[in-house]
C-alpha cells in the first residue's frame, strides 16, 4: 500500500501540473505582437524569477519582441564581466533573438548589494532615455500623444521577491518614469502597460508546482466579471505556467547559464521554487 502511495503521489502532482498548465495556455490573457522589456537588477534575475514569463513571451507564435535591461552587472564579489557573458547565454537559452536585445548598465548610481537603495529619480530617467528620449525635449508640446519604444514593462513588484532593494528600487523607477511620460497629457492613453511580478508567501515561495492551481484560482477571481474583450484588450493580470519541457530549459538557464552563481542554497531554489515554474504578473495602476 505504501508502495503505491509512492508511486501515485508524484504521478498525480505531475497530472496536475500539466493539467493546469494547459488550461492557462489555452484560455488565459496573453501579450502577443508586442514591444517588450524585462527590467532586472542583477544577471540572473531573469532566470531565478522570470523564466516561465520569458518562455512564454519569446515564443514564435506569441510575435513579440523581448529584450532585457539589467540596471547591474551583478560586481559585489567581483564577477562582473562573467555575469554579463552568462546573462548573454542565459537570454539566448530562454529564447531571446539578438545579443543585441540584452544591456546591462554599469553605473556606480546602481551599486550591486542588500544595503543599497537605488534613486528612483535615476531609474525614471534612464528608461526615459532608454525608451521615451523625446518626452522632455523642449520640441515636444505637451498637448500631443505620449509615445515610447516600447509597449510594455516588466519588473519586480513593490516587495521584490526577496525583499532585495536593488528589486524594489526598479518598482518605484518604473512608476515614476510611466508618471512622468503621461505629466501634461491628460486625455490620452499611456503608450507603456507595467507589470509587475507578484510576491508570494514564503509557504508558497517553495511549494514549486503545487503553487499553480492556487494560483490560477487567484487569478481568475481577479478577472471575475470582465468581459472577454476586456481581458483580452487589458488584461489585469498574466499567469505563465511552465511545462515540463519550458520548466527544463529555465533550469538550464539558471544552472548552466550562471554557472557562476550556482551555490547551494540556489541548487534548493532550482529545485522547488515556485518562481522557476509560476509567474503571476499585475498590470499596475499609474497615475
Amino acid at each position: 500500500m505504501q508502495l503505491y502511495l509512492a508511486l501515485a503521489i508524484p504521478i498525480l502532482i505531475g497530472t496536475a501540473w500539466l493539467y493546469t498548465q494547459q488550461i492557462t495556455r489555452g484560455s488565459l490573457p496573453n501579450l502577443r505582437g508586442k514591444r517588450i522589456c524585462l527590467l532586472i537588477a542583477h544577471p540572473d534575475d531573469e532566470a531565478m524569477f522570470f523564466s516561465p514569463t520569458v518562455l512564454a513571451l519569446t515564443a514564435p507564435d506569441a510575435g513579440n519582441h523581448v529584450k532585457i535591461l539589467c540596471l547591474s552587472s551583478g560586481n559585489a564579489d567581483g564577477l562582473g564581466e562573467t555575469r554579463k557573458n552568462e546573462l548573454a547565454a542565459s537570454a539566448s537559452m530562454l529564447g531571446l533573438r539578438l545579443a543585441s536585445d540584452v544591456l546591462v548598465i554599469e553605473d556606480s548610481k546602481f551599486q550591486d548589494g542588500m544595503n543599497a537603495t537605488w534613486s528612483t529619480a535615476s531609474i525614471a530617467q534612464l528608461l526615459s532615455s532608454a525608451f521615451s528620449p523625446t518626452t522632455n525635449t523642449s520640441s515636444m508640446k505637451t498637448s500631443s500623444e505620449p509615445t515610447a519604444t516600447i509597449d510594455t514593462l516588466i519588473t519586480f513588484d513593490c516587495h521584490g521577491i526577496s525583499s532585495h532593494p536593488n528589486h524594489i528600487s526598479l518598482y518605484h523607477g518604473a512608476k515614476q518614469w510611466l508618471t512622468s511620460l503621461m505629466a501634461g497629457k491628460s486625455g490620452w492613453k499611456r503608450p507603456v502597460e507595467l507589470y509587475t511580478l507578484t510576491t508570494t508567501s514564503i509557504i508558497r515561495k517553495y511549494i514549486s508546482v503545487l503553487d499553480a492551481p492556487i494560483t490560477m484560482f487567484i487569478g481568475a477571481n481577479r478577472t471575475a466579471g470582465m468581459s472577454k474583450k476586456k481581458k483580452r484588450e487589458e488584461p489585469p493580470t498574466l499567469l505563465y505556467i511552465s511545462d515540463f519541457a519550458q520548466w527544463w530549459r529555465g533550469l538550464n538557464a539558471m544552472v548552466n547559464g550562471h554557472r557562476s552563481q550556482m551555490r547551494w542554497f540556489r541548487w534548493g531554489w532550482v529545485g522547488v521554487g515556485r518562481y522557476m515554474v509560476v509567474n503571476d504578473l499585475r498590470r499596475e495602476t499609474v497615475t
